[in-house]
């Protein structure tokens, strides 16, 4: 038992079993090699028509029967029936050909796994059929969409292998889910007109002030024009605003003298002349300016106390009310506007005098058309109105029906919180409504999510207390001095918290940083021990590092050293083995270097066994030389003290031998004893023959002169042996008893054998 063999406790290798001397068994007679490739020939020909013919028994025939494996393992690559290959299977186990039944094989689990994929085409057909059929009558979640696609296209990648009438029925739930999709689009589409009005609104006002910008910078523009104009006529211009503010002072005092006459209109009228030349005039005087300001004061005095007279105010508001006629304002605000109108038209009801009636018919139609916008608006207000009511009443049943269809034993909570949660949304998105007609609604709706947000409190409650409880568990095991155990049941208790149900989001981050903390103080407790086990790991390290070395240098010895060397190997391995741990980042490699540097030892000293053993078989034939030289004087019949003197020596070196195979030194001295076949040219023969065994067996060239006794060799081994190997070294073993056996010849012929038989050995190593 070698010393890497005790080291692995494995049982020692088996005691090499004494071989009887080799008996050449009677080989059957032989179809001759033409009369073989004659009938190869045929049954090619005949295979390959049976397959153009599709004749199964007669390739089924050739599988078992070909006389050649090209010719069997082209049968078998024909067979396709499933019940055939299985039939043949049968038949094919335990013979020869083992590539035959290794096809037969492969062929039936290729059919195996066509029949499994389709079972399995099958299978999903029906499960994707039935998961769209059932997700067709569901109602429409954030998830009905993706979750419908996902099944679309599950369902087209094995829609071609469905049945027709299944095929129909999922075309038919597909399109029911469709149409739920739709109708929740439809749902969106009316929402979004809401909004979309809302944000054209917003659009027309942002229209508005671009547009009053763009005015207002077309008006610069317009002054810059005028300006370089007036430059050209600076006396004109000077003269005209001269005479202008001239007539505008003349205005101001004469509609204050129409003041104090107390003729306001006539005020009024002089005001709307002034008003005319201002937009000629230049910028006024500050003396001017504050003569206007105080007669406007006056004039606005006067109206608030209604001086004007009652016609020229109804004129006033029928103008502003035409004026809002096609206005861009919100329909909201337009609408306000013509009320104030309205109600300013009113507290004017008085002293309409004769042409009153025409005056309000006049400031009514201006009224109506410009409200126009806004009854149409409003209306399109009342179907957003009863589209939302109709929203909220729907959104209400989903809910009461999912409060009563709930499994209250055992309930998802999470799924609670989120329909609560998210009717409420959808709630507020459905807005606005008439509050008259959804009071009743609303407080249905209120005392609904009530009720559930009741159970969700509980369940928050009972979650509270429970997370509590871990939370104290966790502090306890801080305390604890077993650590690795504290760890493994602190990382349990995070599993338990992960289980526990929902609580409120305030309560939740407080009670996870409490927890988190009391963990962390653990995970630190544990960081501190880690830094005293690393030193440990470090020299632990350094010591498997130095064994590895030791255990290299020794596998790269050879001869006498390293078989010397190996003894030390045991004593390293033990030393390794007592390592309790090392670091994970470089166990794994220390672990393979030590076993790669063990095995390529254990390697060296089985290469140097083997030397030493070829040694022995090296010897032992050239020891076998002086065997040979007295059995070739018997067969001559040489004088008998030429015998006598060649046995001596052969008896002499037989009986010096050291280190040669028992097997072989037994084989020597049962050849010295028995005289031997006497025709030099049989012997001859079977030397060459073990030369071109021992040349096939080791992948050697053969000498061009012994070719045709090579194939001669390997076509009659390859019909008595097809599909069975020999392994090189028990077989040249063999082959040499062989050779020791074998009768004498002469010394010349012998010596080239020898030389090319014991080449073979060599190569061999």
């Amino acid at each position: 038992m070698s010393l890497f063999s005790r080291f692995r406790k494995a049982p020692p290798p088996s005691a090499a079993v004494k071989h009887p001397e080799p008996v050449a068994p009677k080989a059957p007679p032989e179809p001759r090699a033409p009369e073989a490739a004659l009938l190869a020939g045929q049954e090619e020909q005949g295979l390959q028509a049976a397959i153009a013919g599709g004749d199964v028994q007669t390739i089924a025939r050739l599988v078992i029967e070909g006389s050649s494996t090209r010719i069997r393992q082209q049968a078998a690559e024909a067979i396709d029936d499933p019940g055939q290959i299985r039939e043949l299977i049968r038949n094919a186990r335990g013979g020869k050909d083992k590539s035959v039944y290794k096809i037969l094989t492969r062929k039936r689990d290729s059919v195996l796994a066509q029949e499994r994929e389709v079972e399995h085409l099958h299978a999903e057909v029906a499960a994707t059929a039935a998961a769209i059929e059932k997700h067709s009558h569901r109602p429409f979640d954030p998830l009905f969409t993706p979750t419908l696609e996902q099944l679309e296209g599950r369902w087209s990648a094995v829609a071609t292998h469905a049945d027709p009438e299944v095929a129909e029925k999922t075309r038919q739930a597909i399109d029911r889910a469709r149409e739920v999709i739709a109708q929740h689009l439809r749902q969106i589409a009316v929402e979004a007109a809401r909004q979309l009005a809302a944000a054209n609104a917003a659009a027309q006002a942002q229209l508005q002030r671009e547009q009053e910008e763009k005015t207002a910078a077309a008006a610069a523009a317009e002054r810059a024009h005028v300006q370089e104009v007036e430059h050209q006529a600076e006396v004109e211009k000077h003269e005209a605003e001269a005479k202008a503010l001239r007539q505008i002072g003349g205005l101001i005092r004469k509609a204050h003298g129409a003041l104090a006459a107390g003729s306001s209109k006539t005020a009024a009228g002089l005001r709307r002349g002034i008003e005319d030349k201002l937009a000629h005039a230049p910028h006024l005087p500050a003396h001017l300016a504050n003569q206007l300001r105080q007669l406007d004061e006056k004039l606005q005095e006067l109206k608030d106390w209604k001086s004007f007279s009652v016609a020229p105010k109804r004129i006033e508001l029928i103008e502003r009310m035409e004026s809002l006629i096609g206005a861009t304002l919100h329909p909201t605000a337009l609408a306000g506007h013509i009320k104030d109108l309205q109600e300013q038209w009113r507290t004017l009801s008085k002293g309409a005098g004769e042409n009153g009636e025409a005056e309000w018919q006049r400031f009514h139609e201006a009224a109506q058309k410009a409200f126009q916008p806004c009854r149409e608006f409003f209306e399109a207000q009342d179907q957003v109105k009863e589209e939302n009511l109709r929203q909220r009443g729907q959104l209400f049943e989903r809910l009461a029906n999912f409060e009563s269809q709930h499994n209250w034993e055992q309930p998802d909570w999470r799924n609670v919180i989120t329909a609560v949660r998210e009717a409420r949304q959808l709630w507020r998105q459905h807005s606005p409504v008439d509050p008259s007609a959804a009071e009743q609604l609303q407080g249905r709706f209120n005392e609904l999510t009530a009720s559930l947000q009741n159970r969700i409190d509980a369940e928050y409650a009972r979650n509270v207390k429970e997370k509590k409880s871990l939370i104290e568990r966790a502090r306890a095991l801080v305390g604890s001095p077993e650590t690795r155990k504290a760890i493994d049941e602190v990382k349990r208790l995070q599993e338990k918290w992960k289980a526990v149900g929902p609580v409120s989001r305030d309560d939740d981050r407080k009670l996870w940083e409490e927890f988190r903390k009391q963990c962390d103080a653990l995970f630190q407790k544990r960081q501190q021990e880690f830094a005293t086990q690393n030193a440990a790991l470090d020299a632990n390290k350094s010591q498997a590092l130095a064994l590895c070395e030791e255990i290299e240098k020794i596998a790269q010895l050879s001869g006498q050293e390293l078989l010397e060397g190996a003894k030390k190997v045991p004593e390293l391995r033990d030393a390794f083995d007592a390592i309790e741990e090392l670091p994970k980042a470089d166990a794994r490699q220390l672990q393979n270097r030590f076993e790669r540097a063990f095995e390529r030892g254990r390697k060296a000293v089985a290469q140097q066994h083997a030397r030493d053993a070829e040694q022995g078989w090296a010897a032992l034939l050239d020891g076998s030389n002086a065997v040979r030289a007295y059995r070739l004087a018997v067969a001559r019949n040489a004088d008998e003290a030429e015998r006598d003197t060649l046995k001596q020596t052969a008896e002499s070196q037989l009986a010096s031998a050291v280190k040669w195979p028992k097997r072989g030194l037994e084989t020597l001295k049962h050849a010295l004893a028995q005289p031997g076949s006497n025709d030099l040219a049989a012997n001859e023969l079977a030397l060459r023959t073990l030369c071109v065994r021992a040349e096939i067996l080791t992948d050697t060239p053969t000498p061009d002169a012994d070719q045709t006794l090579r194939r001669e060799y390997q076509v009659k081994r390859l019909m008595q042996s097809m599909g069975q190997g020999i392994k090189a070294e028990e077989g040249l073993d063999a082959l040499t008893l062989e050779w020791l056996g074998v009768g004498p010849m002469e010394e010349g012929t012998y010596a080239q054998l020898l030389e090319r038989f014991k080449a073979c050995r060599r190569k061999a190593l």
